[in-house]
């Protein structure tokens, strides 16, 4: 690859620099990310410094209403199954000004303003995050208990701070799962040089319906957000993983596909 082709992938614009700025004063941290092309899933896995058979597998679960209300409201409820028996969840809001959230809230150590950044575009969110256990999601999601046990008060306040009128958690319903496996890597970058390790994840995300979407993507503070992009850019870019404006997001990617879902569940019944 030639400088040339970094000039031409997709890059922010002065006005969305000049609001990403602005939005970097108010959050906690930084995420780079990038989705790659399909046709270049298996090239850029063999040229990463990683090796796909120690890749961790996770079960992700996204909770929504029939009408996916909470998805059309910004509002991303999740839980994660992890290998060995462990779990997280979190309850999400995007998009955010750092500055209009409660000063109670940002006190709080399991909340989180982050900035994601893909090329060409960004969005600021928030997030509580709550730990759990493989076995208390699956029972959950199987019905074996309240959904709310799943998640602390804290998430739960914030949910119901910014949830559509009327929905309640216990009446989620469970979407998913979705097949997941993330590896590890470190980026060789000036700073990982320099002595400090810059770890990066490359997580390929395996839909129920087939569709697979492989993110990489690093993580950093505000303050270093601009440097480490422009390196971690500058890198992938030379091992030959291609930058393109057509960026998926995981999350969009799977609404997406429970949209239709629902929908052709819904068309079904009525047909019935």
């Amino acid at each position: 690859m030639t400088t040339d082709t970094i000039a031409e992938a997709p890059r922010l614009s002065d006005a969305q620099i000049a609001e990403v700025m602005e939005l970097l004063k108010g959050s906690d941290s930084v995420e780079l990310k990038l989705t790659v092309p399909t046709t270049a899933h298996r090239a850029t896995i063999r040229g990463l410094p990683l090796d796909p058979v120690e890749a961790q597998p996770r079960q992700v679960f996204f909770f929504d209403t029939p009408e996916l209300a909470l998805n059309d409201a910004g509002i991303v409820v999740r839980a994660r199954r992890i290998q060995g028996g462990r779990g997280d969840t979190v309850v999400k809001l995007r998009p955010v000004v750092p500055a209009d959230l409660p000063p109670e809230v940002r006190k709080s150590p399991s909340f989180n303003v982050e900035v994601d950044v893909i090329p060409g575009g960004f969005v600021c969110s928030a997030s509580f995050k709550g730990k759990s256990t493989g076995l208390e999601i699956r029972e959950a999601v199987a019905g074996d208990a309240p959904l709310r046990k799943l998640f602390s008060k804290d998430q739960r306040a914030f949910f119901a701070a910014h949830a559509p009128a009327g929905i309640e958690i216990d009446a989620l319903v469970p979407l998913g799962p979705i097949f997941v496996l993330k590896a590890t890597f470190e980026l060789d970058i000036a700073s990982t040089r320099a002595g400090l390790a810059r770890r990066a994840v490359a997580e390929m995300w395996l839909y129920p319906g087939g569709e697979r979407i492989l993110e990489l993507s690093t993580k950093c503070r505000p303050s270093e957000a601009f440097q480490i992009g422009a390196e971690t850019r500058a890198h992938l870019v030379g091992l030959g993983v291609p930058i393109s404006a057509g960026q998926q997001t995981k999350t969009r990617a799977a609404m997406e596909f429970f949209r239709s879902e629902l929908a052709a569940c819904e068309t079904t019944d009525q047909g019935a």
